[in-house]
């Protein structure tokens, strides 16, 4: 990674703030690792991070709300890593707001508690990686406010919702009926989402374009249909892909396609998702339910989709 040295007043503030452990791999042009042990410190070091850095989290319970706001850049991300035994618990709001934080990578931590686990807002090319989200009263991972080239990947999500609204979704992207939400580009990919999710999986919205949801394991399990969700995506942005994933236990479809907005909920792509249908009860129990589909507004659905029961692939032209 490139060097950037901390401000001296930051690298101040941060050290009378709990006597954090700063080391330099590597001599003068390694990049800082900045070691945390406590809630106080990691307020800290993300107050005092610079591009290129690394806050690296001990293994406990680090109470409270947590902030990153400094941006990085491409060639000098920071990176906030720890295990799965480094947790971030929240009573409120969210466990981790990346607002305005671009180019961070958030790896390997758990994050649990409060309103919603980890917020992307206005913060480009931020990467999630290997974490574990659960037991939220709203949604597990948001990129919002025109978020864009988001990774979510290699991720465990379950038990979101718990405030019994229905607005659990495990991955939210973009803001309801707000097209100036252009939080494009985000790459869902290889996560299991589920179960307990209470509502559904992966909601893309309207404004949005170029989601990637690809090679995920979905337990629709926590449906709880409060606001029509019923099946394992919702997409209502455009240009999707959805490829190679894997979902059981809904309550009506697999996925569905929707047009909120005018000219929105367009272009999506269907390829190689098995859907296993059995138990659903809903009116269609389709694999993948097409509400919109027009000549100004195309879905493909491909022959390489398969489905378990319930009642059929698609309700439109299976391209082969």
């Amino acid at each position: 990674m490139r060097t950037r040295t901390l401000a001296p007043a930051l690298l101040a503030a941060a050290l009378t703030a709990g006597g954090l452990t700063l080391t330099s791999a590597g001599g003068a042009q390694a990049a800082t690792v900045i070691d945390v042990a406590t809630a106080s410190q990691l307020k800290a070091a993300l107050a005092a991070a610079a591009p290129g850095g690394t806050i690296r989290l001990a293994d406990g319970t680090y109470t409270g709300n947590f902030k990153a706001t400094v941006p990085a850049t491409p060639a000098a991300r920071i990176t906030l890593t720890g295990s799965a035994g480094a947790v971030l618990k929240a009573g409120g709001g969210y466990g981790l707001h990346l607002n305005g934080a671009s180019y961070w990578t958030v790896r390997g931590v758990t994050v649990t508690g409060g309103q919603k686990g980890i917020m992307a807002d206005a913060a480009d090319g931020v990467v999630i990686d290997s974490v574990t989200v659960h037991d939220l009263d709203m949604e597990g991972i948001h990129f919002r406010r025109s978020s864009r080239n988001g990774v979510l990947r290699n991720s465990r999500i379950h038990d979101t919702g718990h405030d019994g609204r229905g607005m659990g979704e495990g991955v939210y992207v973009g803001t309801a009926g707000d097209l100036t939400d252009r939080s494009d580009g985000v790459q869902i990919l290889n996560n299991v989402i589920g179960p307990g999710v209470g509502g559904e999986n992966v909601d893309i919205k309207e404004g949005t374009t170029g989601a990637k949801i690809i090679g995920n394991t979905f337990d629709g399990s926590g449906l709880t249909g409060a606001n029509y969700d019923d099946s394992w995506v919702d997409v209502k942005g455009n240009n999707v892909l959805v490829e190679g994933n894997k979902g059981v236990r809904t309550t009506n479809n697999g996925y569905e396609t929707h047009t909120q907005q005018s000219g929105w909920g367009c272009g999506t792509v269907f390829r190689g998702n098995a859907s296993d249908l059995s138990g659903a009860t809903g009116p269609a129990r389709l694999a993948v339910n097409v509400t919109n589909l027009s000549a100004s507004c195309p879905t493909t659905v491909y022959g390489s989709n398969t489905v378990t029961g319930g009642n059929g692939l698609t309700n439109i032209t299976v391209t082969p």
